[in-house]
């Protein structure tokens, strides 16, 4: 365990609150839950001992104006605690103007009429996955579903071999739990042999990939360097291998526990779309750490060259600021506002695809599984961390009532 540091002298005692991102002693298996709830009672934006020593921002509108100001919060470091060899990925570690130019060249693969074009195949991995536990009565919806299908997905769009599913998940796995330096370094090399691999197969046998299409894309007139490739691979494998995986899980854990909405979803799939939305608001998994360039004051608070903000978007949407009753799972809200996927020059990119898979499965799913509970006498355990991860949903549902059904 990494030591808790002094207070810096510009930090007032009263914005002081001790929080353990990576494990903090509040947290239970209901982690959003109990992640807003441990720190419901400090300072909108507080300083924490903990690891190196950071600043955290909990509030919705707060977070909005950290991200929107790269000048003084920059993307270019997001390693908590900080690292003396961080990653630079693409586009994620740039900010504006540069950040732009790479995400158009990704544009292409990640636009609305592109995950449209990619419907009918997303469609037929979920019935091929759901028709695979169906007869079981049984799974664990994390690792057998939650996993497989969106990071199918995600291999296929890549253009890579999902016979490695699985190891490449417990790489990015062993990338988040990560937090010392030569942590990062033993993960981060693993994942980048295994990226160099694909992309020197894929400049042997090109395909319609992304990491073909890298290969080929020009970003101001220029070919992609080697180490350009790579570093966007790389962030695209982060995302893709844990994100909407974990996001997906974590709702699927709620629902298994809400028999009056999974008949509501069954026989109204209509409204899927909006329980998508608000599993979303309630489950995000992704913090956004920035790196402060410049001694500046905001909100009241001296932030000093060098530090650590880390802009909480798992709770934003359980800000009772922007949503009434913010602790309440319900789709009939009238909005529901969240910073999931962050907002700004770095409103991630794969959203309108996570928005897709998520509605897609469990379309799919409450179609041939209706009714189902997480198996009795049985645990989630969960990582926490930038990105919080459940790591098993044990699920159970009636194999007669679905084949009847």
């Amino acid at each position: 365990m990494i030591p808790k540091v002094a207070k810096p002298p510009h930090v007032p005692d009263a914005l002081v609150f001790e929080f353990n991102i990576f494990g903090d002693e509040r947290f239970s298996e209901d982690v959003h839950a109990s992640y807003a709830q441990a720190v419901a009672d400090a300072p909108d934006i507080f300083w924490t001992p903990y690891n190196g020593g950071h600043w955290m921002v909990r509030r919705y509108d707060d977070i909005v104006k950290v991200v929107g100001e790269p000048e003084v919060f920059s993307s270019s470091e997001m390693q908590v605690p900080r690292v003396d060899t961080a990653p630079r990925l693409i586009p994620l570690n740039y900010d504006p103007p540069e950040s732009g130019a790479y995400r158009m060249a990704l544009m292409p693969f990640f636009s609305p009429r592109a995950i449209r074009a990619m419907e009918t195949r997303i469609r037929e991995m979920a019935v091929g996955i759901v028709e695979g536990v169906v007869n079981r009565g049984t799974c664990d919806f994390l690792d057998e579903v939650a996993a497989e299908f969106p990071v199918g997905v995600f291999m296929e769009l890549m253009g890579m071999d999902r016979s490695r599913l699985h190891q490449c998940r417990e790489m990015a796995d062993a990338f988040f739990k990560s937090r010392l330096p030569e942590d990062y370094a033993v993960a981060g090399a693993a994942i980048m042999a295994e990226l160099s691999s694909l992309v020197a197969q894929k400049r042997a046998e090109p395909d319609n990939g992304l990491v073909s299409h890298l290969l080929q894309v020009r970003v101001a007139g220029a070919l992609l360097t080697e180490d350009e490739i790579l570093r966007c691979a790389f962030l695209l494998f982060l995302g893709g291998m844990d994100t909407v995986t974990n996001t997906t899980g974590f709702t699927f854990a709620h629902l298994a526990g809400d028999p009056v909405l999974q008949a509501r979803l069954a026989a109204d799939p209509d409204v899927i779309p909006k329980f998508v939305e608000e599993g979303l608001r309630c489950f995000g998994v992704s913090s956004t750490p920035r790196l402060v360039m410049q001694d500046a004051e905001r909100f009241g608070v001296q932030f000093k060259k060098g530090e650590m903000v880390v802009c909480v978007l798992p709770i934003s949407g359980r800000d009772d600021r922007v949503n009434a009753e913010p602790m309440v799972f319900d789709i009939d809200r009238d909005k529901q506002p969240h910073l999931t996927f962050s907002s700004g020059p770095h409103l991630c990119i794969g959203h309108i695809l996570a928005r897709t898979e998520m509605r897609i499965l469990t379309e799919e799913w409450v179609k041939r599984i209706p009714s189902f509970r997480q198996a009795p006498g049985t645990h989630r355990n969960f990582r926490t961390g930038t990105v919080i991860a459940l790591q098993n949903l044990p699920l159970q549902w009636d194999v007669t009532q679905e084949k009847a059904a």
